[in-house]
């Protein structure tokens, strides 16, 4: 463990180990974890979000408060390109277009902007393949040009571009003022017994996984209201409407009132995990939008039908229903 010296040392992979000298006055995490790898004190407080700083084996926060003689782990993923390349062979389905915004239908499988670990093969990298004139270094970073709200990889559905810093910073005040309604359409586990409702419950990083999320007290006030679209044996369809938007919020929401989103592997179990007959992906689409024009103010909804893969899966639920 401790030997007394500080610094830090590159083992396997990514991993940097740092050790606090022993003689040290108690301090905050985030403070020497990037005082002592070198990075900046912001590009470490990213890394503890994604649980990658540990020491014994245990994620720390960012406030914690470590002392003199503790070993810590930091995991540095290597940086990504300078700029994301254009890949016209990747398609997507562009909704509605102006001179401010695309929205576009992702598809289920499709990584929204490059990452660690995903460099290329992103919503962006498709963009960019049919020719938008997304300006690097804009208000949303490097990796991520236009970039107003994100989808998790394996949800699909309508997406807001913004084709100008202008158009950007517009978006993002409405989403801000939760002026954007955002609907989405989920095949949940079980019968949802009330026709419609409120979910109204704060979400963070689960304490005990940190590589999801969960309903935690000292987590974000979160929002999700609902209606029952249709019912079927053992699953319900439901409209929802996302009205503060965190990570995995839905499927954290319905997870938490005992109605995992059918096809979910991170917050589902059993037969909600595997989904009924046909079903390989989440059932998760994000069915419509409605916001306002950034340069002439009036109202926009566009709207995105459920994925042929997701609308046969309620059709056998249907065929069923008829059978039985």
């Amino acid at each position: 463990m401790a030997d007394g010296g500080s610094g830090a040392t590159a083992l396997a992979g990514s991993i940097r180990r740092m050790v606090i000298p022993l003689d040290a006055a108690p301090g905050r995490a985030d403070r020497w974890a990037a005082d002592l790898s070198g990075l900046t004190r912001s590009h470490v407080q990213r890394l503890i979000s994604e649980g990658r700083l540990t020491a014994a084996g245990q994620p720390l926060k960012a406030n914690t408060v470590i002392t003199g003689g503790t070993e810590l782990l930091l995991d540095v993923p290597p940086p990504t390109p300078a700029y994301p390349i254009a890949q016209p062979e990747i398609q997507v389905a562009v909704v509605y277009e102006d001179d401010d915004l695309l929205i576009v239908d992702k598809p289920a499988g499709l990584v929204v902007h490059p990452s660690p670990g995903h460099h290329d093969g992103t919503l962006v990298n498709a963009l960019l393949g049919r020719g938008e004139s997304l300006a690097p270094g804009g208000i949303a970073g490097v990796q991520r040009p236009g970039i107003v709200h994100r989808l998790d990889r394996d949800t699909s559905g309508l997406l807001m571009v913004a084709r100008s810093d202008a158009a950007q910073a517009s978006l993002q005040a409405q989403l801000k003022a939760r002026r954007i309604k955002k609907t989405y359409l989920a095949l949940v586990a079980g019968s949802v017994s009330a026709a419609a409702g409120r979910i109204e419950a704060p979400v963070g990083r689960d304490p005990g996984r940190r590589t999801r999320m969960a309903v935690v007290p000292s987590g974000r006030l979160s929002t999700t209201g609902y209606r029952v679209r249709e019912r079927f044996a053992g699953w319900t369809l439901l409209e929802l409407d996302l009205v503060t938007g965190r990570t995995h919020q839905i499927r954290v929401h319905l997870e938490a009132i005992g109605h995992p989103v059918a096809g979910d592997p991170v917050y589902g179990t059993g037969t909600s995990r595997r989904g009924p007959d046909g079903l390989e992906r989440l059932f998760l689409h994000a069915w419509r939008l409605e916001l306002t024009s950034p340069s002439s103010g009036r109202l926009l909804r566009a709207e995105a039908p459920l994925p042929p893969e997701l609308e046969q899966v309620l059709e056998r639920l249907r065929a069923a229903a008829a059978s039985a």
